[in-house]
């Protein structure tokens, strides 16, 4: 009789220890419910889209404009004599704005992981107008000499530091609006603006060339563009000053108000945008981000930036021809770039990204042997070459970035990855495939250049985790309809057993 009741006890204590553990385990892992998921509203997510798009846009046109204006500006700004030496001052001075961009992101990243994704990119925006109609009307070399410089180079630092806070927020802003299953698509017009940022800033250098020639555009022309900027941050700003704050971000704010509500800890929440939480306990996705990126800016800057130089100074092409090119092939970019991001959300981030990628390391020789042709329909092949390789990874990589890092150190971390890799690879490229080409005297380095980074490109893609289709680390499910959302909490439950 003991016996039995032993036995009895004995099973009461494992079903005890079983519905405990059970019980710990649904407050560990609590099921799916409705109101985890976040029901996008379709047109606030094409107002959070167009708003982002079309400030990165103005944000790009200031940016571009000092590329197209490199051989002018260098003209203006240095002292006379060596041309090469002031084209390779003027490209220093591109790249000097890059030094403080990981500054920028180390600044704005965690405040806007703190305050919030909108505020941020505002700030950003104004910061940039700024510096952009300042440049405007910095007075030549001729005019107030060794002071000239000085204050390019002041403004263009002021830009790279505005600009440390753009990408991140920009793409953690439409990352964070998007549904799961069309981040790559929306994303892809992140990219749109900058192409159109580009194309503006070059069809515009493009008409004054034309119409000025190069004594008036280096004796006032080249202000012009500066001076457009100002009203642009204008708009850019009232555009996102109307937008409310991301969806995902919101969802984090209430739960650490509630968690702090209730008494628990707020080290971790107080910690959420600190840098060195980033670099302690992320470093393997920031190194993963810093080569992705680096290998991303080298072939953007590259091609974007750089080869309107190329043309004019390497192989004799009239300044205002180069930038015809350069306008068609950024145009045919835009027409297909959000097919490439639709492509993403069906097949994955990393085809795309590997097509991208590998395209550049078997094409860039041959597209670059097409160009030193000369004839039009041989360089207008070649840079097409270059941009349909270039494509792939502009309509896929803004939604791949945000999706390394969790919500609450997303902005942050991006912007700090994203930023020491642009200023390392990307800003550097003009001023390093000049600086090699007046070395070596082959005007094949920029092909080189561009297989090299896309071979860590490569390397980095293979390692990286799919995200197509799946909620941002840290945000709850996103999706279009509630239909969507029953069917996801459906199928998230656990299957009854009998």
């Amino acid at each position: 009789m003991a016996a039995h009741d032993e036995a009895e006890a004995d099973t009461e204590a494992v079903k005890r220890h079983r519905t405990l553990f059970r019980a710990a385990k649904r407050r560990a892992n609590p099921p799916l419910r409705r109101t985890d998921i976040t029901v996008t509203d379709d047109a606030a997510v094409k107002r959070a889209v167009k708003a982002a798009s079309l400030g990165n846009a103005m944000e790009w046109f200031d940016f571009g404009i000092y590329s197209y204006l490199a051989v002018t500006i260098g003209h203006v700004f240095f002292p006379s004599g060596n041309d090469t030496v002031q084209l390779i001052s003027s490209f220093a001075t591109f790249a000097v704005s890059f030094l403080v961009r990981p500054i920028g992101g180390m600044v704005f990243g965690p405040m806007g992981d703190k305050i919030g994704r909108k505020k941020v990119l505002a700030l950003t925006m104004i910061m940039m107008a700024i510096g952009t109609l300042a440049i405007g009307l910095i007075p030549s070399y001729a005019t107030i000499g060794f002071w000239a410089p000085v204050l390019l180079i002041f403004f263009r630092l002021v830009q790279g530091f505005s600009t440390g806070g753009e990408y991140g927020g920009a793409s953690t802003f439409i990352a964070e609006y998007a549904p799961d299953k069309r981040r790559g698509y929306f994303g892809s017009f992140l990219e749109m603006g900058t192409l159109a940022g580009y194309t503006g800033a070059a069809g515009l250098v493009l008409i004054l060339n034309t119409a000025l020639g190069s004594a008036a555009m280096e004796s006032w022309g080249w202000r012009v563009p500066f001076l457009v900027a100002g009203p642009l941050g204008l708009v850019g700003l009232y555009l996102r000053l109307k937008l409310d704050e991301t969806p995902a971000f919101q969802k984090m704010e209430d739960a650490t108000f509630h968690a702090a509500s209730e008494g628990a800890s707020t080290v971790e929440t107080t910690a959420k945008g600190d840098l060195a939480k980033i670099f302690t306990n992320y470093w393997p996705t920031l190194i993963l981000c810093i080569a992705l990126v680096g290998a991303y800016n080298v072939t953007d800057y590259m091609l974007l930036s750089y080869m309107p130089t190329y043309l004019s100074d390497e192989l004799g092409y009239d300044d205002s021809h180069g930038l015809l090119i350069l306008i068609g092939t950024m145009v045919i970019l835009m027409l297909i770039i959000s097919q490439v991001g639709k492509l993403s959300d069906r097949f994955g981030r990393k085809p795309l990204l590997m097509t991208g990628m590998v395209s550049f390391f078997v094409l860039s020789i041959p597209a670059f042997l097409l160009i030193k042709q000369g004839s039009l329909l041989a360089v207008s092949g070649g840079m097409l070459m270059l941009g349909l390789s270039l494509v792939c990874l502009l309509g896929t990589m803004s939604a791949t970035l945000p999706a390394l890092f969790p919500t609450s150190v997303r902005y942050g971390s991006l912007s700090v990855g994203y930023n020491i890799s642009a200023s390392l690879f990307g800003g550097t490229a003009p001023l390093v495939i000049t600086s090699l080409i007046s070395i070596t005297g082959t005007d094949m380095i920029p092909a080189y250049y561009s297989m090299a980074a896309a071979l860590v490109g490569i390397v980095a893609v293979a390692c990286l985790k799919e995200t197509a289709q799946k909620p941002l680390s840290g945000s709850p499910p996103s999706v279009e309809t509630k239909q969507e959302a029953a069917e996801l909490v459906e199928a998230a439950a656990p299957t009854p057993r009998f």
